[in-house]
């Protein structure tokens, strides 16, 4: 008894210690991207709830909108507003649009307490793999939002910005000293600097050390995370050990080149995924996160830039229905799974939060589960085909080699992928049928750190269903109405 206590109030002493080390450094607000490309989203309440819960002061969107901007109303978090990239056309071309845009998701919203700050217009819209498609349309977007900010009377208190990749500013040696924009577009990144600049607003960057892993199996993994680098980039007198200073110091430098060195930067998207790559786990995710919140909460920033760092961590929960065309780890970017658990211990340095608060009143379906039958054969020649369909139609993303659900024999990765159809179509029976080749169980088949899950109760994801179902019967309805004209003529 007497060393349990023992070791409990030391552990509440290091706890304290942690958080006052956090606290007296000043620390930039820290804030959370909360993407919504989910089948079943959380209902807004819960999420503002969990983010105030979790002493998060900021959020980031990626659009406006309305339930979530309603629940954002009087919760005294600072909100980062987005305009989705198909959008920039109509921004750009009709100041008339960009003049209703502001007036129906930022005027109407901050006059009724939402804290709106900035105005994200487009994402990351520079791509390479974008293909120029954005290229003549962010600038004029920009202009025109912020225009249509000054004439609302909005444009002291919203800002605009552009969040942008970290691929739009390079350094042919890796010393941050030698970084600049990329040559392709040096001269339209310098206009969005000056328009940026010119308003008050900051330049947001995107800054993602586990793509540069992922991308090349050569990159040295210490120099991702925090804990120092066996082959650190000296650049004149200042050594850098971890690929975040270094690549926030080439955007510096950029900047500081083409005579902007003053303007605020905000760090848009930070982050570490926990599934679907070889590199992406819960302790990876926690090594690099809680690496990256104790490395700013000294508030020495970076060696180009120090004081506070101004970021915003990708991301709050998990999006089932992201592209996965980057590589299947994009579903897994969240601190917290889809249901609002947190999937590792955090320090976020703030005063609520020396560890992740999960999301309350979660609301679930019933403890059922749909797997492959035990009379079902292996050699059934039904089951590829049932297989393909239920991934192609769910997420089997945390199937594969050194994921989550790696560990999995023949029989438990058809299970996985009947089970996650069946819980996306919120446990409808027909979606437990595959050919009679599965059945539903009590019994939960979870093992290790391989989750079957259950279904979460929202009120927006079946309001969201029902508009795809809605979508859905008038296409068949026309198809039929066109068969019975084509039968008749």
């Amino acid at each position: 008894m007497g060393s349990g206590s023992g070791h409990g109030a030391a552990a509440v002493a290091v706890a304290l210690v942690s958080w006052l080390c956090f606290a007296s450094a000043g620390v930039g607000a820290i804030g959370a991207n909360w993407g919504t490309q989910t089948s079943h989203p959380l209902p807004p309440d819960t999420v503002v709830r969990m983010l105030k819960d979790n002493g998060f002061q900021k959020v980031k969107l990626f659009d406006a909108e309305e339930g979530t901007m309603n629940a954002l109303k009087k919760s005294g978090l600072e909100v980062m507003v987005g305009i989705p990239n198909d959008m920039l056309l109509t921004m750009a071309t009709s100041m008339k649009s960009a003049e209703k845009w502001v007036d129906t998701n930022v005027s109407s919203y901050f006059n009724d307490g939402v804290n709106i700050r900035y105005v994200a217009v487009g994402n990351e819209p520079f791509l390479e793999t974008y293909n120029g498609s954005f290229l003549q349309t962010t600038y004029p977007a920009i202009r025109n939002i912020q225009s249509a900010l000054i004439k609302a009377g909005l444009g002291n208190q919203v800002k605009v910005t552009c969040p942008l990749n970290a691929d739009v500013y390079a350094s042919p040696t890796t010393k941050p000293s030698d970084g600049d924009f990329r040559t392709d577009i040096h001269d339209l990144m310098i206009a969005i600097v000056k328009l940026l600049s010119d308003n008050g607003g900051a330049f947001t960057v995107n800054i993602y050390p586990f793509i540069s892993l992922y991308i090349d199996p050569n990159f040295p993994v210490d120099y991702a995370f925090f804990e120092g680098a066996s082959s650190p980039i000296v650049d004149g007198s200042i050594t850098y050990t971890n690929m975040f200073d270094a690549n926030h110091d080439t955007l510096i430098w950029a900047l500081k080149k083409n005579g902007f060195g003053n303007l605020p930067v905000i760090v848009g998207e930070i982050g570490w995924p926990t599934d679907g790559d070889r590199n992406a786990n819960a302790q990876m995710a926690q090594r690099f996160n809680q690496g990256f919140m104790t490395h700013i909460a000294s508030g020495r920033g970076t060696p180009m830039r120090p004081g506070p760092v101004d970021a915003y961590l990708f991301s709050l929960i998990d999006e089932d229905e992201k592209s996965i065309q980057p590589g299947n780890f994009e579903r897994h970017w969240g601190i917290f799974t889809y249901d609002g658990l947190p999937k590792y211990q955090l320090n976020l340095g703030t005063a609520n939060s020396v560890n992740l608060v999960r999301a309350k009143g979660v609301k679930y379906l019933e403890k059922k589960w749909c797997v492959l039958k035990p009379s079902v054969s292996l050699n059934d020649p039904k089951l590829a085909d049932n297989v393909g369909y239920a991934c192609s139609m769910a997420d089997c993303t945390s199937l594969g080699y050194k994921t989550s659900c790696g560990m999995l024999d023949v029989r438990g990765n058809i299970s996985y992928a009947f089970n996650n159809y069946y819980q996306k179509n919120d446990q409808d029976d027909v979606a437990c049928g595959f050919q009679n080749l599965a059945t539903t169980t009590g019994q939960n088949p979870s093992t290790g750190t391989c989750r079957f899950g259950i279904m979460i109760e929202v009120d927006s994801a079946f309001s969201l269903r029902l508009q795809r179902l809605g979508s859905n019967f008038l296409l068949m309805l026309l198809l039929v109405l066109l068969q019975l004209c084509l039968s008749f003529s």
